[in-house]
This record gives C-alpha cells, structure tokens and sequence, in this order.
C-alpha cells in the first residue's frame, strides 16, 4: 500500500498556506505558529528550523518533541470526515493541524481552539 502523498509532501510548502489563510482572516502568522507548537511540543526556534530542513510531514510529527495530550479534545469535519474518526495516526495529527488552522480562521478565540478551560 502506498503512503498518502500528503504524507511525502515537505512542511514547508504548506506551512505558508496556514500562515496566508489564517492571515486572511485577521489572524497572525504568530497564532499559526503557537497552534502548531501547541500540537507538536515544538519551540518556536525548532519549528523554524523544522520549515528550514524542509521535512515532509511524516518527519515532521514522527520528530515532534512531545504531541499535546489534549489533542483528543478536537473534535469536527475537516475535509467531509470527522477528525476524531480516522484511523491512522499520521492522517489524524495532519488533520488535527489542519482543522485547528481552520477555527483560527474562522474567528475562534485562541483559548477555544487551544482546549483550554
């Protein structure tokens, strides 16, 4: 079986998607970034150098320095499925990433979308 392509595709080409999609919103290239190191357990300094090496996302997550214990607590469609649904692992911290870019985008405030009480 074959691995998703999204799974070879280099973070950094679609890391200033994230950034333009959030910042079309009145959102800031600063939110995109803490949302990820939220996710992931990266710093700031490790994410850049991340985007820098140009890792595709199965390194990007396999490296990642500790993925946040509350990411269970995303729940929603992302791309017609439900994010807390999918099966495989890597498909759902992509997908994890992705919808918590989207609700920065429409407006949630960052304590929602960080699952803070």
């Amino acid at each position: 079986m074959t691995k998703p392509k999204i799974y070879t595709m280099s973070f950094s080409t679609v890391y200033p998607h994230y950034v333009t999609k959030a910042e079309k919103k009145d959102r800031t290239k600063e939110e995109v970034d803490h949302i990820i190191c939220w996710l992931t357990g990266y710093t700031q300094a490790e994410l850049e150098n991340e985007i820098k090496r140009e890792v595709d996302f199965e390194t990007f997550f396999d490296e990642a320095p500790e993925l946040n214990p509350n990411r269970h607590l995303i729940k929603g469609v992302i791309c017609g499925v439900r994010v807390e649904e999918i099966e495989e692992s890597l498909m759902q911290e992509i997908r994890y990433m992705d919808k918590l870019i989207d609700e920065l985008a429409k407006g949630k405030k960052m304590e929602k979308i960080l699952r803070s009480s």
